[in-house]
């Protein structure tokens, strides 16, 4: 073990296979079959996965999803306090990464308990590896916004991004979202998307935004969804005449015009008191 898990008491963030039970580590398997106290975002599945890795649970096992997250946290840290191992996992991948678990480690932290993580799977990291496109930098967007409005401000933000650009979708929302990439980013931004990966019917899909736009189009697509943009090329900055109808999408969502037109511009990387006169001029 270690020295953070040699020691009486500790909250472990760890990482749990994203499919395939194999690819669970050998430290993941003995903290479940020692842990004092198990929070799981989902139990059942909890069980499930010591089940197919062959190991017996002796500790106490609680669930640790989104609503109970708050309720839960003062037992958890109070079992931490008394010397107790507190193992935090996740459905799938790594806890508080878009899941239940950072709020926990930071009332850990500010009481300056040991908090200790066990690396492994992550959607993200594989997402990344398996697009074909550069990701020596990335950022990770979470989940993308559902709403119409929100979507195409979010889409707009990214029109400047040079890093690759990693998040999650619903595979019901995946077609509308790639279509309205296209038509935000360009049809010729390259992308891809990663389905049920390291699961038996894992696949990738790459090509520009229009082309994955229309493969998701035309096909149902199910499981679990990651998709992975690539930066965008910032040579050169976009006309201001283009840039436009961002703002006065955004206006007509309700937003101020000073606010809409420097949320736009700074993502454009252009003037913003050229972009909001051209914006006036064009009623």
């Amino acid at each position: 073990m270690t020295d953070a898990l040699a020691r009486p008491g500790a909250l472990v963030l760890a990482a749990t296979p994203l499919g395939d039970a194999r690819d669970a580590s050998p430290r993941l398997r003995e903290l479940i079959a020692t842990a004092d106290l198990v929070a799981a975002e989902d139990t059942r599945r909890f069980r499930h996965l010591a089940s197919a890795l062959d190991v017996e649970i002796t500790g106490k096992v609680v669930s640790h999803y989104d609503a109970v997250e708050g309720e839960r946290m003062p037992g958890l840290l109070e079992a931490v306090r008394n010397g107790s191992t507190v193992l935090l996992v996740s459905d799938a991948g790594m806890p508080a990464i878009s899941d239940p678990g950072y709020r926990l480690v930071a009332a850990a932290a500010a009481e300056d308990l040991p908090v200790t993580c066990l690396p492994g799977p992550s959607a993200v990291t594989t997402a990344l590896v398996l697009s074909g496109l550069p990701c020596e930098r990335f950022c990770f967007e979470g989940f993308a916004p559902r709403k119409p409005g929100e979507r195409r401000r979010w889409l707009d933000d990214l029109r400047r991004e040079p890093r690759a650009v990693v998040f999650f979708e619903s595979p019901r929302r995946v077609a509308d979202l790639l279509a309205l990439a296209a038509e935000v980013l360009g049809d010729d931004r390259r992308a891809a998307v990663c389905r049920e990966l390291t699961k038996r019917y894992e696949q990738v899909r790459r090509g520009t935004l229009a082309e994955l736009a229309e493969w998701a189009g035309a096909e149902e697509v199910r499981g679990e969804v990651t998709v992975v943009l690539a930066g965008a090329d910032v040579a050169e900055a976009p006309s201001i005449d283009s840039l436009i109808p961002a703002v006065q999408e955004r206006v007509s969502d309700g937003e101020r015009l000073k606010d809409a037109v420097a949320a736009v511009a700074t993502g454009a990387g252009v003037p913003k008191r050229d972009l909001y006169n051209a914006t006036l001029a064009a009623g």
